[in-house]
């Protein structure tokens, strides 16, 4: 795929695995795009600003001074002028700076300023990449709908062999055409996604809610908003640290609060995603006040709730695409192909609780992605963000997307 008129900016930090970025400029060029770069000036201790510019064919970047005359390098322009950020490769240090708005050289100001998307290819010893606080940082980032371009295996410069080696130059191009050839593939689109748990309240103090961390749903939230679609998030309450101001974002805590957000803009979507983990029971009667500690058991009555999906499902209109999921811990694939019929879904995604790596609050999943043509794939252990992409690439088979 040609890159033609894509404007990139590449980022470079202070890590050996600079002198990839030498290489990546060149395929970068090579295939057409515009690249700026910016350099931290730890970089310089690793590659020369002169090479980065021959093969860039534009000065690099550093301070935000250009020269002695006042003039400087507009970091909210730059920002402004991007399609694409990238930082290949991206130390502990600036993640972290990154992850916590940390504003200290032209890079980082960039970074804060950019209204593109953001792309980060984290490069360093294997023990420093596994450290808690360097995955922290990169979950944080990825929560802010940052692509991690997660570091690949092999021969470390320390001698060690593991993960922490920059993704090769030529896998980040790859990573980069097919975002641009994927950019738009669901522009125009409106796209509800129900996502997080629900709260079902007790009295004033206590409720009945699950584990959903809501990641699952976020990271689908941003893969169709950095596809061209207009987003809207109805979320139970959650921990994660989000942007709405991307999305148009609805916070609701119970299972009736969350059907009547969905059932006021269900008819205006084209696709809807029912992701959440929605209580199927509701106290009877919620006591006005803080229920008190007896001797003897407590015993409450429940009545069930409105099943969002299938209420919805029965509404559907043609040429609209409903998308479920099913959490199961005996029976998986019997229930939820139940559950993709009974609901009128297009398309059901199954989680089981007995898979390693898979399940509530974990930041990886492993998936059987059920078509009601007949089609099923298998995942393998993934990121939640690639699962996510796996997901939306599969809604592109269901005849009626488009």
């Amino acid at each position: 795929m040609s890159l033609k008129g894509k404007k990139i900016i590449v980022g470079v930090t202070g890590s050996i695995a600079a002198y990839k970025s030498a290489f990546l400029t060149r395929l970068l060029i090579k295939a057409g795009a515009e690249v700026q770069i910016i350099m931290s000036t730890s970089a310089f201790d690793f590659i020369t600003p002169l090479t980065l510019a021959t093969l860039s064919k534009r000065p690099v970047l550093s301070q935000f001074k250009a020269d002695n005359t006042g003039a400087w390098n507009n970091h909210v322009e730059l920002g402004l002028w991007a399609d694409l950020f990238l930082v290949a490769p991206i130390s502990a240090n600036t993640l972290a700076k990154f992850a916590n708005g940390i504003c200290d050289n032209l890079l980082s100001a960039i970074y804060l300023s950019a209204r593109c998307p953001v792309m980060l290819a984290p490069a360093m010893d294997l023990d420093m990449y596994q450290h808690p606080s360097v995955q922290s940082n990169i979950q944080k980032l990825e929560s802010f709908g940052n692509s991690i371009l997660d570091a690949e295996s092999g021969e470390l410069a320390s001698g060690l062999t593991g993960q922490g080696r920059m993704m090769e130059p030529e896998h980040i191009l790859g990573r980069i055409e097919e975002f641009f050839a994927n950019k738009t593939d669901f522009s125009g689109k409106k796209v509800m996604i129900t996502m997080g748990p629900t709260q079902e309240a007790l009295d004033p103090v206590r409720y009945i809610s699950n584990h959903s961390s809501g990641k699952m749903g976020l990271a689908l939230a941003n893969a169709f908003l950095s596809r061209g679609a207009e987003v809207f998030v109805i979320s139970g309450p959650i921990s994660l640290k989000v942007n709405k101001h991307s999305f148009n974002w609805k916070d609701v805590k119970s299972a009736k609060e969350m059907y009547e957000s969905a059932a006021e803009i269900h008819s205006k979507m084209d696709i809807c995603v029912f992701a959440a983990a929605v209580a199927d029971y509701a106290p009877a009667e919620i006591a006005p006040e803080k229920i008190k500690k007896s001797e003897t058991s407590l015993a409450i009555e429940f009545v069930k709730n409105v099943d969002i999906a299938a209420k919805l499902g029965a509404q559907k209109k043609q040429n609209q695409v409903h998308i479920g999921f099913a959490l199961e811990t005996e029976n998986e694939a019997k229930n939820a192909l139940k559950k993709l019929s009974k609901k009128n879904f297009d398309m059901i995604v199954l989680n089981s609780m007995k898979e390693a790596g898979a399940g509530f609050q974990l930041d990886t999943n492993k998936v059987h992605i059920f078509h009601a043509s007949g089609l099923a794939i298998e995942s393998e252990i993934l990121s939640k963000n690639q699962i996510a992409n796996l997901i939306v690439n599969q809604i592109k088979n269901i005849p009626v997307w488009v």
